[in-house]
């Protein structure tokens, strides 16, 4: 396994000095932003798609210092109501596909987006209960109407170039845990697939290796972001962990995004290991910093350091006592 990083925190230096301290540190892969929320600070589309010359040029820094792309992001809402913002959402996915294609990166993060609950409506509407009963319809409306049709048709553009859509598992997203991960799998293509952060998973109460498995047995894990979460108890008994308090407001939060081993123990981090192991999984760790009780290089560089003592770098031998 590779541990990466997903490069967003580095954004200001440039491309070739985040590589070298990511190296420095003992990176192995990089996840730039091409798009979305991301941003494309370190990999924008329109200087390298189609640019034979732009591409060699960055085979051969990455090269220099022993790096590769694990994936391109482009978290965005492709089924946004909004016609335009839906728009710009596609096509940055399908303009992170086509780049990925020519860079034989061949996955792509993103996610699943959120529509609105009904043909009329303005806003997203994420719905988490089927009671009262117009939010069950909605909930069909979302799905059936909106997001199967477009998926199916981006999976078929993603298959046709060899490249696989890992989506991750957010809130505030029509696909925010496994069966829901799985159930876009099943109508789609197998170029779907997670981009599996347990961050997002804790706070709701999922158990990450048992998810892990779920999804492993299916083969629908494309990628891995290495994220932690905290989970604070004195606040989630009264308020509960659906948390609009702002991010910034640390004390007063039922959880926070943590650098990996400060929300769970290094013990807890091997299994996670383990597990992808058992389910076949040998990609990269991307290290997805947004802890906001640390820097960013010291964040990256204590997950690093732990990443480093969980992950296996050589394939399982036989089992000769077997």
């Amino acid at each position: 396994m590779d541990i990466g990083v997903h490069t967003p925190p580095l954004y200001g230096e440039s491309l070739e000095d985040a590589l070298a301290y990511l190296h420095g540190i003992g990176v192995d892969a990089i996840e730039p932003g091409v798009g979305g929320h991301p941003g494309d600070d370190h990999l924008p589309p329109e200087e390298y798609l189609d640019d034979e010359d732009a591409q060699r040029d960055l085979h051969d820094v990455l090269d220099e210092y022993e790096m590769r792309i694990s994936a391109l992001a482009t978290h965005n809402n492709p089924i946004h109501p909004d016609e335009e913002v839906a728009a710009e959402a596609d096509e940055e996915l399908r303009d992170a596909i086509d780049l990925a294609d020519q860079l034989d990166v061949n996955t792509v993060t993103c996610f699943s987006g959120l529509p609105a609950g009904g043909p009329n409506d303005e806003v997203p509407n994420w719905v988490t209960a089927p009671w009262p009963g117009e939010h069950a319809d909605a909930h069909e409306y979302q799905w059936e109407e909106v997001a199967i049709p477009y998926w199916s048709d981006l999976a078929a553009y993603a298959d046709d170039r060899g490249v696989d859509l890992a989506v991750e598992m957010h809130p505030n997203m029509l696909v925010y845990e496994p069966t829901g991960m799985l159930r876009l799998r099943e109508e789609t293509n197998d170029r779907v697939g997670a981009n599996f952060d347990p961050s997002h998973l804790y706070w709701q109460g999922i158990d990450v290796t048992d998810a892990i498995r779920f999804l492993g047995e299916h083969d629908a894990i494309h990628h891995f972001h290495a994220k932690d979460t905290k989970v604070y108890d004195a606040q989630a008994r009264y308020k509960g962990v659906l948390d609009t308090t702002p991010y910034d407001e640390e004390p007063d939060r039922s959880w926070l995004f943590r650098s990996v081993g400060y929300g769970h123990g290094e013990g807890h981090w091997k299994d996670i290991v383990s597990t992808l192991r058992m389910v076949d999984y040998d990609g990269a760790l991307s290290i997805e910093h947004e802890d906001s009780l640390t820097s960013s290089n010291e964040g990256l560089e204590k997950a690093v350091s732990m990443l480093q003592r969980a992950v296996f770098r050589d394939r399982p031998g036989e089992a000769y006592w077997a």
